[in-house]
């Protein structure tokens, strides 16, 4: 009898890179709060919204960036999704070698973007905003006249979490790919 071989990590980590497409539409991967609702960041490499005492501003090159990433992400899960099902085919490690990276890019830029906005904003602008966890924020207006200090929250949320487990999963699923091999 003659079993067909399945790359299960690769499965899985397809399966879970679309479900952190939809999942990510809505829900940020990181959030700042400055003040109480004054100013809230919503990021991720999905979707952006910046909202300034209740207005919602879109930055057009920002949401092309967005939409591309989200195409990117999808054309990965479902070229490892498929890959998955067919390792032995002739076509399968392309379709590997395309998949796997990047959900694994998507985490690692998405962090490192951040954690260069934080540092750029401490160093050009000098305030105080943190990468992850709380802080206060002092902003300075005309020298030493006048000045505001804010509460600032920065938090990851679960679909952050889920983007390294996805990210995890593709890793494993090129990892798997050896055994596979004959």
């Amino acid at each position: 009898m003659n079993t067909r071989t399945v790359n299960w990590f690769g499965l899985a980590g397809g399966i879970t890179t679309i479900l952190l497409i939809i999942v990510s539409i809505n829900t940020p991967w990181w959030r700042l709060t400055i003040g109480n609702g004054v100013f809230q960041v919503d990021a991720s490499p999905i979707n952006l919204n910046l909202n300034l005492i209740g207005n919602v501003f879109t930055i057009p090159l920002i949401w092309a960036f967005n939409l591309a990433s989200i195409l990117l992400l999808a054309a990965s899960g479902v070229a490892l999704t498929v890959y998955s099902l067919y390792p032995s085919k002739s076509y399968s490690k392309r379709l590997l070698s395309f998949g796997y990276k990047k959900p694994f890019y998507a985490v690692v830029l998405f962090t490192a973007a951040l954690a260069a906005l934080t540092f750029i904003a401490k160093s050009i602008l000098g305030v105080d905003l943190p990468f992850y966890g709380s802080s206060s924020a002092k902003i300075t207006f005309g020298g030493q006249e006048a000045s505001i200090e804010m509460l600032t929250v920065a938090e990851f949320i679960w679909p952050f979490w889920l983007g390294i487990v996805a990210a995890g999963l593709c890793i494993a699923a090129r990892l798997y790919h050896k055994k596979l091999e004959p």
